[in-house]
């Protein structure tokens, strides 16, 4: 991600959507993160399989879109974000969605080796790109069922995944449950800017932009494919308070989120 300038307050975006919107997607028990995407999968149960093929074929060229995508910044910005919210040696991660290791590279910096990190993603297209870059745990599995026994790790991490969850509560819960007290919870996502101007300039990046250019140097229609969906859910995705009061819904503490131009978003809280 772009390195970020300085933290900016900021009572929410995505509001494309709306709350009142937002409330609509709300279902039995939980918040859809967005509401299904007809054009891909009729039902909100048939989602797992569609993202999951679409990462499948997309996943060896995901680091080098993502790469020039953010102006080669990412790496910098995953371990200072990491850094500056608490994650230190000796410290046990889990990193949730970790699709091809980004996150969990540079939290390996932090923690002086990749002995301590474990990284579960439900497609096996990216964990095979993950498992080349670093010696940690690999486990195929999904944010709203962890296999892990309860009071396990002391920080979780989930960076730019959110969207592709069934229901926030569900997976907030499993974190939740997995971490141990006093454990934090990371999770960093992209949102839509608050001003007319900026969400023009949003859409017409990652709406526009960026799948065609995708396209072009990738010459690959799934990574195209990849990117666009990348696009669709930001553009459907809840308004940041509907993530912050389903973190507070399921007990977590010190619930808060921090921004950085407007456009990153950086959700965190503590177990009790």
């Amino acid at each position: 991600m772009l390195p970020p300038l300085g933290s900016v307050p900021q009572a929410g975006c995505g509001r494309g959507l709306g709350l009142a919107i937002a409330r609509a997607f709300a279902v039995i028990g939980g918040m859809l993160p967005h509401p299904p995407l007809k054009e891909h999968y009729a039902t909100n149960e048939a989602k797992p399989a569609f993202v999951n093929e679409l990462f499948n074929k997309g996943a060896v060229h995901y680091d080098g879109i993502v790469d020039w995508g953010f102006l080669r910044s990412g790496s910098f910005y995953r371990r200072w974000v990491q850094k500056r919210h608490g994650l230190a040696p000796g410290q046990h991660v889990l990193d949730v969605a970790c699709g091809t290791g980004l996150v969990a590279v540079e939290a390996a910096k932090i923690l002086g080796s990749a002995e301590n990190i474990t990284c579960l993603d439900p497609s096996e297209g990216m964990l095979s790109v993950a498992r080349q870059k670093l010696p940690a745990t690999f486990v195929l599995g999904r944010a709203e069922s962890l296999p892990f026994p309860d009071n396990r790790f002391d920080f979780l991490t989930m960076g730019y995944a959110l969207r592709h969850v069934l229901v926030l509560e569900d997976a907030f819960r499993e974190y939740l449950r997995v971490l141990k007290p006093g454990g934090k919870v990371l999770i960093l996502e992209v949102t839509k800017p608050s001003s007319r101007f900026g969400r023009f300039l949003f859409g017409l990046y990652f709406g526009r932009i960026y799948p065609f250019l995708t396209g072009l140097f990738t010459r690959s229609r799934d990574a195209k494919a990849m990117m666009r969906y990348y696009w669709e859910t930001m553009d459907a995705c809840v308004p940041p308070e509907s993530v912050l009061a389903a973190l507070r819904a399921v007990g977590f503490a010190k619930v808060e989120r921090v921004t950085q131009l407007g456009l990153f978003s950086e959700y965190v809280a503590v177990k009790g």
